[in-house]
């Protein structure tokens, strides 16, 4: 199992837990989701590129979608079919507008976002991905999702 997170202080907790647990089926690793690793060496074929190394079963993408979709400005569609090429199953959670994160994102920042709503997540989604189950996350304004990819 491969585990990416942009912050390398979360790489690096994850890294001494890993260690002190000597587990050896995970490798965290420091990656920009909204600027993954491309192919690269002569004619781009020496390394592939992420996606292109990707054979996982599984992507979980927990407090995610709301930096790339508001931070970095990723559509939600372009974010659903990024991680249809990773994985056949997926499971995400949905940060909507009214959780205090997504407002700290927003309060610097005119919100262009319209289509940023749970509606609006499912529409995206459901272009690449069946929903196959819907949860809230409790205390939160939170959900979250289990998704199969569409054939």
């Amino acid at each position: 199992m491969v585990s990416w997170d942009i912050d390398p202080a979360a790489v690096e907790r994850n890294y001494r837990q890993v260690r002190r647990d000597n587990e050896q089926g995970i490798l965290p690793l420091v990656l920009d989701l909204a600027n993954p690793s491309p192919g690269l060496g002569w004619a781009n074929e020496e390394r592939q590129s992420v996606a292109d190394r990707s054979n996982a079963d599984v992507v979980l993408a927990l407090a995610l979608v709301h930096h790339l979709a508001i931070g970095r400005n990723v559509p939600l569609e372009r974010i659903s079919s990024y991680f249809a090429q990773l994985a056949p199953q997926l499971i995400i959670e949905f940060v909507p507008k009214d959780d205090p994160m997504v407002r700290t994102l927003l309060a610097t920042r005119e919100d262009v976002f319209e289509d940023y709503t749970t509606d609006g997540f499912r529409a995206a989604f459901g272009t690449c991905w069946d929903i196959a189950e819907e949860a809230p996350v409790g205390g939160t304004p939170r959900t979250l999702f289990r998704m199969t990819q569409r054939r």
